[in-house]
């Protein structure tokens, strides 16, 4: 059952508690945390975890890391909206493709919290119960099976950024990627509007501003640290913002260092193509069947 499409159930939220003892409560919700993560069922479940995803996933035991719940959404890819299996830890969230529901997973994905905003969306025709992710270094759409489940997703998340920051003294990440406009948005460039896609003329993404566009209004290369160590396909307008930008943070440099210096120079146009590989799911439908772990972590939307 994909997320967030009409005429899908709510699933029933289950939430197995992971208690003290009876009628034991932990000081503060942080204490209730570091308990799970000496508790023998959270280190069963993480192993389980670690055991769908097989050698192509990385470990996710470590000391002081709790499995706080899991759940299929629907995520908006490049192609078409896909089944993705999600895990939310107290300081990360794992996700990755179903190749065998509650047995085999690929294509692991781990996002740390502390880099995490969330952010509603209004519902479309084809999508319900919206809301994006967005990271310094990858932002996308998800949505839930129904609005309940998208309420807990997010109260569950926000509350393990917010101690996570807490925590740590950090404050909430302010730069954020784009996400990718899906390729059936639309079927022309968003840049010149005038290059038809077709078989033959195929849609290409800024990593910049995340529009489709056509070859010729993408033939430049901008190195986005953040984003990847190598320079990036981007958009004929945002390479020129993105040149003015370093031009004047250059001037800035040498202001402050030396009064006599030269711009640095961008990247050269290249032609090159980028390899924008999609995979196929093997089933259009999965159960959504959410399940947190820790109720009595005091979120106030969650009942045990």
């Amino acid at each position: 059952m994909q997320g967030g499409k009409e005429g899908t159930s709510d699933p029933a939220l289950v939430c197995s508690c992971l208690s003290c003892g009876p009628k034991h409560h932990c000081g503060s919700e942080l204490e209730m945390v570091d308990h799970l993560a000496n508790t023998e069922i959270n280190s069963q479940r993480i192993a389980a975890v670690e055991n769908c995803f097989g050698a192509s996933g990385q470990p996710l035991a470590v000391p002081g890391r709790v499995l706080l719940g899991e759940g299929i959404l629907t995520k908006e890819c490049r192609k078409k909206p896909k089944p993705r299996i999600f895990f939310l830890f107290n300081d990360i969230l794992v996700y990755g493709s179903i190749v065998i529901n509650k047995r085999k997973y690929n294509s692991q994905h781990i996002i740390p919290l502390e880099d995490v905003t969330l952010e509603t969306l209004p519902d479309t025709l084809q999508m319900k119960n919206r809301w994006m992710i967005k990271t310094s270094k990858k932002s996308f759409v998800v949505s839930a099976a129904s609005l309940t489940e998208r309420k807990e997703w997010i109260s569950h998340l926000e509350e393990c950024i917010r101690h996570l920051l807490t925590k740590t003294g950090r404050q909430p990440s302010t730069e954020h990627a784009a996400p990718w406009i899906p390729d059936k948005a639309t079927d022309i460039c968003m840049r010149c509007t005038q290059t038809k896609f077709s078989t033959l003329t195929r849609r290409h993404h800024c990593r910049k501003c995340g529009f489709v566009v056509c070859a010729d209004c993408s033939r430049q290369r901008f190195l986005m640290p953040r984003l990847s160590p190598k320079p990036l396909r981007v958009c004929s307008l945002c390479y020129k913002q993105l040149l003015a930008e370093k031009k004047k943070e250059a001037e800035v440099d040498c202001r402050q260092q030396d009064p006599i210096c030269s711009a640095i120079p961008g990247y050269e146009p290249s032609s090159g193509d980028d390899s924008d590989k999609s995979d196929d799911d093997k089933a259009d439908q999965w159960p959504a069947d959410t399940e947190f772990y820790t109720s009595e972590v005091s979120w106030s939307s969650f009942h045990s």
